[in-house]
């Protein structure tokens, strides 16, 4: 599995309409994608500015190509996103899955007892 991320900022004024596009739009229409795995939408205050690093999963770079285009590496922002962000990364990052925690054994909840 391969995790892509992508860096984007918005004004504390547009954060929530950047949210809202990103799960109400974008992450609906990559879902329907072949090898997409699924997202996640990761948030943090930034002075005046709220930074967003999406995370998404894919089965392989092919399955990226397919939403990307031939170059896996070029972020694909939409001009709804564009006009809503206050700036963005023009790339994606990729990273092969090193720990899947779905495919961990289940954890003891008596050793989280004891702090």
């Amino acid at each position: 599995m391969i995790a892509r991320l992508w860096r984007g900022q918005a004004t504390v004024d547009n954060a929530d309409r950047y949210r809202r596009h990103a799960i109400e739009r974008v992450f609906p229409a990559l879902a329907r994608l072949p090898g997409h795995r699924g997202a996640y939408l990761l948030a943090r205050d930034a002075g005046d500015q709220v930074e967003f690093l999406a995370l998404t999963l894919w089965d392989s770079i092919a399955s990226i190509k397919n939403f990307s285009g031939e170059n896996p590496e070029r972020a694909v922002i939409d001009p709804e996103a564009r006009a809503i962000l206050s700036a963005f990364d023009d790339f994606a990052r990729h990273y092969d899955v090193a720990h899947d925690p779905s495919c961990a054994a289940p954890h003891d909840d008596r050793m989280m007892e004891d702090g």
